[in-house]
């Protein structure tokens, strides 16, 4: 059944209110050595200290804490006279936060702190194409913390900004790309019958969410669901990003059910090596249902779309997006830059758009 203007404002006004709360969280991060011969000694260390009142219990994925899997937890910078981001190379995690568990957390009592070594900065961004010189590494710390000792519903998390300070590193001499840990070159196929169905489907699915949601972005870009999730971005740039998922059509990129780089565990759903944007699907993505569930059956914050899934999986492909926090609440409440940049909101767009004009 379809929904009139009036109607879908009245929903969209209706979407959760994103929790947020004031952080006592301080990121500290400190060089081994400001001045390297070569990127492969580069290794910082992270301080993060809790000064406030009450213990917190926080989402490693795609942050300063997740230093055992190749994900971005540094922003970098190469200084000069137009400083410029290095690319992020490594991998880009989806996750379905219903199924996390103690182990994608790290908790830090009051008055306490931690401390992560990262050592594997060399494999996960282009420092070659960067050249050498001085870089600037800049914490991703944009966290979520679990609110209460449940993670039900879904978007019971809240979203911290902490404080933290940067660290620059000279590097004088070898910037030489080095590939990802584990990294199989020969092409991964999928011989088990089911999971290639089940990919193909949510391949054709995530191209159909996209074109449904440009159709509506064009006009509809004013709409209540369109700022709650894109804010004053333009429209002309968003809806651009769902044309280029929907018309999507790349020969080299591949679709797989294996995972080669070791990042399917507590709650990934599926992840993309952005070095080579072939994307790999877990455990998880065999019990995502399609699209028309929405009307009867799961709902937009449950994540669980196989459409879904993989349209925010080539967002990261076709359009540079990256993980900023994941949770439909959480992504409404970003700021309109990181609402741009994350590629979880085009997902979570994707499917209220469906839900409220095809249900």
């Amino acid at each position: 059944m379809l929904f009139s203007l009036a109607t879908l404002a009245l929903v969209a006004g209706a979407l959760a209110t994103p929790l947020k709360r004031d952080s006592g969280l301080v990121v500290s991060v400190t060089a081994n050595d400001v001045n390297v011969a070569s990127i492969a000694d580069l290794a910082i260390t992270a301080k993060i200290e809790n000064t406030g009142s009450a213990d917190v219990k926080i989402l490693n994925f795609a942050t300063i804490f997740d230093a055992e899997r190749p994900t971005r937890s540094f922003t970098v910078l190469k200084e000069g006279e137009a400083d410029e981001h290095v690319k992020f190379i490594g991998v880009s995690l989806n996750v379905d936060l219903t199924l996390v568990d103690d182990s994608a957390f790290t908790v830090i009592p009051a008055g306490e702190s931690v401390t992560v070594v990262h050592k594997n900065l060399a494999e996960l961004y282009d420092f070659e194409s960067a050249g050498t010189g001085a870089f600037t590494f800049e914490p991703v710390t944009i966290f979520q913390i679990e609110d209460g000792n449940s993670l039900a519903p879904v978007d019971n998390l809240i979203t911290l900004n902490s404080t933290s300070n940067t660290v620059t590193i000279d590097v004088t001499s070898d910037v030489k790309r080095r590939e990802v840990a584990n990294e199989k070159r020969a092409t991964i196929t999928c011989t088990n019958t089911s999971q290639r169905a089940q990919i193909q489907s949510s391949y054709t699915e995530a191209k159909s969410l996209a074109t449904i949601s440009a159709n509506w972005i064009s006009s509809n870009s004013g709409n209540a669901l369109y700022s709650a999730y894109f804010g004053t971005n333009s429209a002309t740039t968003v809806r651009s990003r769902f044309t280029a998922i929907a018309n999507e059509n790349s020969s080299s990129r591949t679709l797989n059910c294996s995972d080669p780089y070791g990042a399917c565990s507590g709650g990934v759903i599926a992840y993309m090596l952005i070095a080579t944007t072939n994307i790999y699907f877990c455990s998880p993505f065999w019990s995502n249902v399609a699209h028309p569930r929405l009307c009867s059956g799961t709902t937009v914050a449950q994540r669980n779309i196989r459409g879904g899934t993989t349209l925010h999986e080539l967002s990261h492909a076709v359009a540079s997006t990256t993980d900023v926090t994941y949770g439909c609440s959480a992504n409404q409440g970003l700021s309109v830059a990181n609402k741009l940049r994350n590629a979880d909101n085009y997902n979570c767009f994707a499917a209220q758009v469906y839900q409220n004009t095809q249900c």
